[in-house]
């Protein structure tokens, strides 16, 4: 499950995704979660379902990869569906057992919220696939500029940021291996109760901390090797330059902040779109 965990992984090929400004992509996956939260009817989630898909497939990522990364939140969404499915609250009462009831609403809200979990995760991997650590720091550090004027290191939250992402992938391979030595030393991490399994995990938390402390010493090391000062008259090699495939691709998403606009008020102004 460790291995399918996708979300900060970079994804090197070329396509006309890769190819878009860090900045219009985060903003655009801005406009995507909002949108997502937006939704009020399974039409609005095919809507943004068929969108995603075909910004899948222009990336050239394959779906079999992006789909990897739902694996790794199934406990959350099956967690997120048992809480809505016996908790909501409503009209149509299905099966009553104690406090817990299942309504036809309950239904309806579980399928929802686990089809936004999904969308969620796979749209946001989207930008994380399709960009470098170094455009994606570029693009958090152009996008924060405006609150400098009140104290905020803009460049110093962008790296950290950045640095924290790219750090996943390298500690869930770490995890792996501490997994696997552990396992060949004859750890057990599947039998046993909840505590049982929770006090198993101790071997494995305990030299992955001293791991992730021993990288970032070794990575500010060689930051400090390098003469790395922060923002502090700090140059770049490649400046950042919004072309004309930017733009299309920022009209496209204000068509579909529309089209998402559109189907909400069709939803709750006529109902007949659930």
């Amino acid at each position: 499950m460790i291995r399918d965990i996708t979300i900060g992984q970079f994804y090197p090929v070329d396509s006309p995704i890769h190819r878009l400004d860090a900045r219009v992509k985060l903003t655009l996956t801005f406009l995507y979660i909002i949108t997502l939260f937006m939704i009020n009817s399974f039409a609005g989630y095919l809507f943004v379902i068929l969108v995603l898909a075909t910004v899948i497939q222009v990336s050239k990522v394959p779906i079999k990869f992006m789909l990897k990364g739902i694996k790794g939140i199934i406990i959350i969404i099956l967690f997120t569906a048992f809480i809505n499915l016996f908790m909501t609250k409503g009209e149509h009462v299905l099966w009553q057992w104690g406090f817990l009831s299942l309504t036809m609403e309950g239904i309806v809200l579980a399928a929802k919220m686990c089809i936004r979990l999904v969308l969620l995760i796979v749209g946001s991997s989207v930008l994380t696939l399709t960009t470098t650590p170094i455009q994606l720091t570029d693009g958090i550090e152009f996008m924060l500029r405006p609150f400098k004027k009140i104290g905020v290191p803009a460049h110093e939250i962008a790296m950290m940021m950045t640095i924290a992402l790219r750090f996943i992938p390298t500690l869930l391979d770490e995890t792996d291996k501490i997994m696997k030595a552990q396992q060949a030393r004859g750890a057990d991490f599947d039998s046993g109760n909840l505590m049982q399994k929770a006090k198993s995990l101790i071997p494995i938390l305990v030299p992955l901390f001293i791991s992730a402390f021993r990288r970032a010493e070794e990575l500010a090391m060689a930051m400090e090797a390098r003469c790395y000062h922060g923002d502090e008259n700090r140059t770049r090699m490649n400046r950042m330059q919004i072309q004309k495939r930017d733009y299309s691709a920022f009209a496209m998403g204000i068509l579909y902040l529309v089209a998402i606009l559109g189907i909400r008020y069709a939803t709750n102004t006529f109902g007949f779109l659930i």
